[in-house]
Parts: C-alpha cells; structure tokens; sequence
C-alpha cells in the first residue's frame, strides 16, 4: 500500500524533511516504513497488512509540518517524540503538546514538553504548591523541573532556587572518597549543577550562586530551616527515609513551592530502609494542594536506547506484566 503527501510550500517541506531528508529516514526506521521524497511531495510505502503504520506516519507529518508553519523549528529528536505522542494517543494534537517553551537556555534552545505526561507535570508545578513527578530516569524530571524554577526567577516569581538531593550511595561510601566533606558531596549534586548549566551561562551560575540567589545542597542541610518565597527542587527523593521526607517537606514556606522527583525502581537505600517517596506517595495522595504524576518509557527523552532498556528491565523484573 502506498500514501501520498504533497505540502504546498517546498521551503517549509524542506525543513520538515530534514538536512539530507534525515527526519524522513528516521520517521521510516521509527515507523517500519519506506518513505520516498519528490520535491515537495512524498509516497510513504507501507508493508501488507500494516495500514496503521501509513496512517501514523502521515499523522506524524502532517502535524510537524502545522508546527513548522506555525513558526517551530522542528528537531531530529521532536519526529520520535511525535510517532511516540501519537502512538500513545492518535487523538492528539502534537503542536499543542510541544508549544510551549518553558524556557529559553543560555544556548539559544528552548526547553519544551516532549510528551503529553510532561505537559501534564508542568501544568501541575504551575497549578500546585507540591509537585511530585516520579518516573524512569531520561524522562526529563528533573530538567523540567529546573527550567521551570530558572523561569520562575527570571520572571521574580521567586526570590531563590534551591536545588537539593539525598547524599546516598549507590556502591561507594562516602569515606572512601577523597577530599573533604563539600568535595565528598559535589559529585551527587552534578546532575542538578549540569542542569542549571544548561540553562544559564556558567558567569551566571556562579554569581548567583555566590550571592545566594541559587543554593545547591545535600538534604541534610535543610533541616531546621523555613525557605520562604523560592523554588525548591528534591531530586532523587527514592533514596530519602520517610523522616527525612516529612523534613524536607515542612520546610516549605510562604510563597514557595517545591518540586519533588524521583525513581522508585532506583533505590539505593539499605534493603531494611523504607523509602521516603514511596512513602509519600501514600500518605500525600489526597492531601489539597499537593499533586503526583507518573512517567513511564514512554516519556523518556534521551537516546532511543533508552526506553528500549528501560522497557527490557522492566520485563524482566516484572514478567507477568
């Protein structure tokens, strides 16, 4: 079976092509399709018997090339997104899911939802004082969650960013770490340093850091502390203790809002040790205010390898599923 395409500007077809039709190539290997390209038209081949694929495929880029008229750019990454959305909910309006740009990093690319749950969870960090988005690593929790508190700050919605994480071990122990104690802990906080990074240049960073603006510390420094008017972001919150969650949540304050993220299936507390998050998310689930939202391997956004592992460990930690 065969399907036609014809777009009725060949320099915006270009762009949806790709550099080289390199979006076409991906949108064939994604899909399981052959897709050829004439100018500013296409005939997407399709195996027997397998009409769906055709029709997600002219789904996919029908709704990429709205999307591109509509002023976006459109990335090699934004064509797996897109099969993905689609797949997921053929009812779906691609352009809406990805039109928002949250925030515009220090190199000149914006971050943006990648799939409907992400949409879900910035709506929720707007909506809510708590926001818990918990899910498999690569589903951009904590990077959403970080472009929304430098948003915040730009706008002086908030007067601060603070960014914390449970110091726990995943194999080594601290003590056997060089350095001393701030040096022991820098490499647990990496992840939220290449975050912030990402969306400010490193002068910028530093100044902020240095007056206080943004404050990057291991949970343990947050107690007896009221953080009022800030953004405040726990990451990797499957590794705290039920204790150290109830701490860290009452040390919200006026005019702040936190924003709680974690991996339940990555825990690397003691096998005797109950997990703050998963805790919380039992106690918390119908407290006013505060909201929850799970990803799965479908909304990871790194390398395709990703989901595919993701999907593989689950399989056979969970086969019955």
């Amino acid at each position: 079976m065969t399907t036609k395409l014809e777009f009725d500007n060949p320099k915006l077809a270009s762009q949806l092509f790709g550099p080289q039709n390199q979006h076409l190539k991906l949108l064939a290997e994604r899909i399981g399709v052959k897709i050829e390209s004439r100018g500013n038209a296409l005939t997407i081949v399709v195996p027997d018997g397998e009409d769906d694929k055709g029709e997600l495929a002219g789904q996919v880029l029908s709704q990429l090339y709205a999307m591109i008229k509509g002023g976006k750019k459109v990335y090699p990454q934004d064509v797996d997104f897109a099969c993905r959305i689609l797949e997921r909910q053929p009812s779906a309006n691609v352009g809406e899911v990805f039109k928002e740009d949250v925030y515009a990093t220090s190199g000149k690319r914006t971050v943006s939802p990648k799939s409907l749950n992400q949409r879900v969870y910035l709506d929720a960090i707007r909506e809510s004082d708590l926001t818990f988005g918990i899910g498999p690593a690569g589903t951009g929790k904590t990077y959403l969650a970080v472009a929304m508190a430098v948003g915040a700050l730009m706008r002086r919605e908030v007067k601060r960013i603070i960014l914390t994480r449970p110091a726990v071990e995943a194999g080594e122990k601290l003590g056997f770490l060089p350095g001393d104690l701030a040096e022991k802990i820098n490499p647990y906080l990496r992840p939220l340093y290449d975050a912030l990074h990402d969306m400010l240049d490193s002068n910028r960073v530093q100044e902020f850091q240095e007056t206080g603006v943004i404050e990057i510390a291991p949970l343990a420094f947050m107690r007896g502390r009221t953080l009022n008017d800030a953004f405040i972001i726990l990451d990797e919150a499957q590794n705290t203790t039920p204790e150290q969650m109830k701490m860290f949540l009452t040390r919200l304050g006026f005019g702040s809002r936190a924003v709680v993220t974690g991996d339940v299936t990555q825990i690397d507390l003691p096998v005797h040790a109950k997990s703050g998050l998963l805790h919380a998310r039992t106690v918390l689930q119908d407290v006013k205010g505060a909201q929850f939202v799970t990803f799965d391997e479908n909304d990871v956004v790194r390398h395709p390898l990703v989901g595919r592992i993701v999907r593989a460990y689950d399989k056979h930690e969970n086969p019955e599923k």
